[in-house]
């Protein structure tokens, strides 16, 4: 029998939460509005900005009778073994429960961007590499299983996926995004939600918005993008991720916009997120997002003042911990400074979420009731399928690969026998058992070289580092440069060492001023290339980085964006043919280290012209792979060339796998918008599909296009459609187009709202 009207299961959870809230005191609400970070290290290197200075000291045992809203990693924090820290969460839970006067647990999170963030749990492809394998499906399936590890110790909340929009590869945290176009990003981002949601776990999008147009790619740096680009840009994945994810949560971004901190932008996070787009979840602060308002952004004179900006735009909850939200709130509220309405708004967000996750129901339990193997086979096959479909051939001029199973291998580089190499900045070993030296890394991670040798038994298989990541050292070249002549091919595995706050080459914090390769790693290949043996250059990485100064002097080029614990045997696969390449690039990848920064989404004024000597022209264009195997596209054909404002037009082809190999095809839609009121991308992707094909056999795809996808804003900040040509571009990457269809939009303007489609369908027979 409930006691009360708030425990009453039958009760909607908008009247439970309406019952609790007239009960609470202003402390026991305001403690549902922040996190603590137990296990957070003040002293030394940190994982998040400023931690040191922004941690403040809190009497545990007297916090908790007020209750509390979160609990901040108590996983990722420090290596502790997935079983024992289950029971450890459940028991903090029940001290929280039995301190507090209502018996509400903590809402405890997680990072989760490749994988759950803690030792022992699978380490899977960075968000990058998802991009790479243009297979929402198959992310979908994987943050499923990222959701039910996490929901098997007690975690409720995921921080993830980032859905930033790759604007400067030169910016540190690439890496964590999904690529340089919105609808890709959008796409596989929303699959990536889905997959978490449904499994339990309330996804967080990140980083609302704007974050990744920083300017001069520096972390937290201001953004000064234009209105069209912003909305154009750097919006449409959170759309996509809320309307077909369903995602319940999204953290404010650290940067500011023209002027305006996000975590202090009602424009952003209460009139566009709520009250145009209807989200009904929580806002929470990235780390110390609060404090920085008066920190770093310096718009707010004291700790109550940054508490009153932020909430008063729309942020609910304080994340990492309590500086903010806490004490200070409490007495500006009580000085009649801040008015507790906000406190009742942003209190009354957090419990529902409680609600919908059964932390009001009198049988809540944490105890954890299932078996727990956070890097299981069945993880671990899945790891290695998106390794395997994220890995891209960049080229193989003349069939250097695969490699024969008897050759002579000169295995050389920095990232070739490092298992760090095949992990980004938020997986558990890069980004917190660095801290740990003498704990051992907690799961299996192959090598390339190790890889090689297992993949090509009868290949004899020498190796050579050469040089360090990032070090000036030359002096291992000798070495790899006598490995290299003595063998036949030579696989030169070069690329990034994750990290945080400059104590990598990628990674959040860790920006570069161009795209040369790290160190000397670039002088490293042209002495292993001066041999005359064949190179096969194999690329571990977190960003693009320029290859014109060795374009057509190398054997063939691989490019694997950290591919995960399974990435070692999937790039192996590659090499000895095992596996036909099918990843299709995320981001362009340029022929010069400067230039930038640059992304295949450029006006006319932003391409290749007279009116400059710099050519920005990627060497690999966005989109671009190879593979082992031939496909022909024929039978190309669509419905009448003429639309309306409100019309669709349907274009079909067949794919056929002309060659001895099954491999996949990705046939990418772009449009082109000849004249429009304010300039366009002379390209810019609207559909895709991912077509699996064995050998001789045929698919036909068809794109339905409707009229809304070629909306843009207008000079007046509305998202219309326009009369006028298009044209639809059938390619296999945005640089080569096999197909044009031509067609006229015909009507008055049109414009859009909220419900406006973001999607191009594809059907497959």
């Amino acid at each position: 029998m409930t006691t009360a009207p708030w425990r009453d299961p039958a009760l909607t959870a908008s009247a439970r939460v309406d019952d609790l809230l007239s009960r609470m005191t202003l402390e026991e609400k305001t403690a549902q509005l922040y996190g603590v970070w137990v296990g957070a290290d003040t002293d030394g290197d940190g994982v998040a900005p400023l931690q040191r200075e922004m941690t403040s000291d809190y009497d545990w045992d007297e916090l908790i009778t007020r209750g509390l809203g979160q609990l901040t990693r108590p996983f990722g924090t420090a290596p502790v073994d997935p079983a024992l820290g289950a029971q450890a969460l459940a028991r903090a839970q029940r001290r929280i429960a039995e301190a507090g006067r209502f018996g509400i647990p903590a809402l405890a999170h997680e990072e989760c961007l490749a994988g759950f963030t803690t030792w022992r749990a699978t380490a899977y492809p960075v968000p990058l590499a998802w991009g790479a394998s243009w297979d929402a499906e198959l992310v979908e399936e994987m943050a499923g299983a990222i959701g039910r590890d996490l929901r098997a110790v007690g975690v409720h909340q995921g921080l993830a996926p980032v859905l930033d929009v790759v604007r400067d590869p030169r910016w540190g945290r690439v890496e964590e995004t999904i690529g340089e176009d919105p609808y890709l990003v959008g796409t596989i981002g929303a699959a990536y939600v889905r997959g978490l949601e449904r499994a339990g776990i309330v996804a967080t999008l990140k980083h609302f918005a704007g974050y990744a147009s920083s300017a001069g790619a520096r972390n937290l740096a201001p953004v000064r993008a234009g209105v069209r680009e912003f909305a154009d840009i750097t919006l449409p994945p959170f759309e996509f991720a809320l309307r077909e994810g369903g995602a319940r949560s999204v953290m404010a971004a650290y940067t500011d916009t023209d002027g305006v901190p996000a975590s202090a932008d009602p424009g952003l996070l209460t009139e566009l997120l709520r009250e145009e787009w209807g989200f009904t979840g929580t806002v929470v602060a990235d780390y110390f997002g609060v404090g920085f308002l008066q920190s770093q952004h310096r718009i707010a004179g004291t700790e109550a003042g940054a508490a009153h900006a932020a909430l008063a735009a729309g942020l609910d909850v304080e994340l990492p911990t309590l500086k903010c939200y806490g004490t200070p709130l409490i007495e500006a509220v009580r000085a009649g400074e801040v008015p507790e309405a906000l406190i009742d708004r942003a209190a009354r967000r957090v419990l529902l979420q409680k609600c919908e996750l059964g932390l009001l129901d009198e049988d809540w339990n944490p105890e954890p009731t299932e078996r727990i193997d956070l890097d299981s086979t069945a993880n671990r096959a899945l790891a290695r399928r998106l390794a395997e479909e994220s890995v891209v051939l960049l080229d193989n001029p003349d069939g250097l690969l695969p490699l024969a199973p008897d050759t002579r291998i000169a295995v050389v580089g920095p990232r070739a026998a490092d298992a760090l190499a095949m992990l980004g900045c938020y997986s558990f070993p890069s980004h917190v058992l660095t801290h740990h030296p003498d704990i051992p890394m907690g799961i299996e991670i192959p090598t390339v070289l190790q890889a090689l040798r297992t993949e090509l038994p009868d290949a004899k298989v020498t190796f050579a580092e050469g040089c360090g990541v990032d070090d000036p050292d030359t002096a291992g070249f000798e070495e790899a440069v006598a490995r290299t002549a003595e063998a036949d091919v030579c696989v030169a595995v070069l690329g990034d060492r994750a990290g945080l706050f400059g104590r990598g080459t990628s990674g959040e914090g860790c920006d570069v001023t161009d795209l040369r390769l790290p160190g000397v790693q670039g002088e490293l290949l042209d002495s292993l290339v001066a041999t005359g043996v064949p190179v096969v250059l194999v690329l571990l990485t977190g960003r693009p980085y320029a290859l014109g100064r060795w374009h057509g002097r190398l054997g063939a080029v691989v490019q694997a964006f950290f591919p995960g614990e399974e990435g070692g045997p999937a790039v192996a696969g590659v090499l000895s043919g095992r596996v036909n390449p099918s990843g299709r690039l995320p981001v362009s990848v340029p022929q010069l280290p400067g230039g930038q920064p640059w992304t295949y989404l450029q006006p006319p004024l932003g391409l290749a012209g007279e009116v400059s000597n710099l050519d920005p022209t990627p060497l690999y264009a966005f989109g671009h792979g190879r593979s082992y195997t031939e496909f022909v596209w024929e039978d190309f054909g669509g419905t009448a060339p003429e639309l309306t404002t409100e019309g669709t037009y349907d274009l079909s082809l067949t794919v056929r796998n002309a060659g001895d190999l099954a491999g996949a095809e990705v046939v990418q839609l772009y449009l082109h918008d000849p004249v429009a009121s304010v300039t366009r991308p002379d390209v810019r992707l609207v559909g895709y599909r991912r077509l699996e094909l064995a050998p001789g056999e045929s698919r036909r795809v068809t794109f339905r296009f409707h009229a809304e996808l070629s909306a843009f804003t207008d000079r007046r900040g509305r998202r219309v459609v326009e009369a006028g040509d298009l044209e639809l571009r059938l390619a296999s990457s945005s640089a080569d187009v096999r197909h044009t269809a031509r067609l006229r939009v015909t009507g008055p303007v049109r414009e859009l709202g909220p419900d406006r489609r973001l999607r191009c369908e594809t059907a497959v027979s």
